[in-house]
């Protein structure tokens, strides 16, 4: 038991510091945002989404260059798409009405895209050592990374105006009681400590498994990637709270888009071939749930059921399920 302390005390306190500093990154980078003229259009939904995802990016660089531990980066990645998600339907548990018919239809664009990057991944997956590689890059890392700037690109264009009401909403405050170089330094040294506690996290993951025996790929889908979703827990509901349900979807739904971007950059790091050729085929299961859950999302935003008969509605319900279902195929899979 004593052995067992010594592994998740560590764990437990890097993943503390990663909510923390993730916190304040946001914080300081919504006053960033408005002090620069960029908060009100594309850093409200991309480049935040980008910031509450930076944990998923360092941790899985960690894990490829450093501590050498594939199975925890992909898991990390991967397990984060699918956590997101389970965001939403803690925010559908938060709200009177149904969270899918009180934020906007548009949001279906993001999860599109969201879906698209998931497709290539599992495509990329299936392929195996047969997928074509440039160098020991897999294709399929180059199309991450491109989704992901056409996606950001044509997210921006579509949500220019709403976002920028948005963006003005959650740092209108903040914007009023700090200067933008106090908010410079802030979000450097918060930037900092994230990623100081992001990279040891990787060896601390590792640790674990070994001491609990519950393999890589499960610490990595379901601990290290709740760990790195925590900054997105908080700034989504801190967003809902301020009654901005938008901003809160749409920072999930673009963290995801970036989460398998990170999964490229990953790739890049990795120089014993394509990433997802030599990685465990249970995070297969995690990209096929992921993309089952997306389209549950995107079915709800599209249907906006007007009532709900619980604390849930019925698509939070079916994304609640296989979040369950996927992590309980990762545990008897791996």
């Amino acid at each position: 038991m004593t052995a067992i302390l010594y592994v998740i005390v560590p764990f437990v306190l890097a993943s503390a510091v990663v909510l923390l500093a993730g916190i304040r990154l946001a914080r300081y980078g919504d006053v960033i945002a408005v002090r620069t003229g960029l908060g009100r259009t594309w850093m409200g939904l991309v480049v935040m989404a980008a910031v509450t995802s930076l944990p998923e990016l360092v941790t899985g660089a960690s894990a490829i260059a450093i501590v050498d531990v594939p199975d925890i980066a992909a898991g990390d990645a991967i397990g984060s798409c699918m956590f997101n998600l389970l965001i939403l339907a803690m925010l559908d548990f938060r709200s009177p009405a149904p969270l899918s018919a009180s934020i906007h239809q548009g949001h279906v664009l993001a999860a599109g895209f969201g879906m698209v990057q998931l497709g290539l991944a599992a495509l990329a997956m299936a392929a195996g050592a047969s997928g074509p590689v440039i160098g020991w890059i897999g294709v399929q890392s180059v199309a991450f990374l491109g989704v992901f700037g056409f996606a950001a690109r044509l997210i921006f264009k579509y949500e220019r105006g709403r976002v920028s009401e948005l963006a003005e909403e959650i740092a209108g405050e903040a914007e009023k009681r700090m200067s933008l170089r106090g908010a410079v330094v802030r979000y450097v040294a918060a930037a900092a400590f994230l990623v100081l506690a992001a990279a040891y996290l990787p060896a601390a993951a590792e640790a674990l498994a070994l001491a609990t025996g519950l393999g890589q790929s499960f610490v990595g889908s379901l601990f290290v990637a709740a760990s790195t979703s925590l900054p997105e827990v908080v700034v989504s509901v801190a967003a809902a709270r301020l009654g901005a349900l938008d901003m809160a979807a749409a920072n999930l739904f673009g963290s995801n888009i970036f989460n398998v971007a990170v999964l490229g950059v990953d790739d890049v790091l990795y120089t014993r071939g394509s990433l997802l050729a030599q990685v465990s085929g249970v995070h297969l299961v995690s990209l096929l749930v992921a993309m089952v859950m997306t389209a549950v999302a995107v079915i709800g935003l599209t249907y906006r059921a007007q009532k709900k008969r619980f604390r849930l509605s019925w698509d939070s319900v079916f994304i609640a399920g296989l979040y369950a279902v996927g992590v309980w195929l990762i545990w008897k899979l791996q």
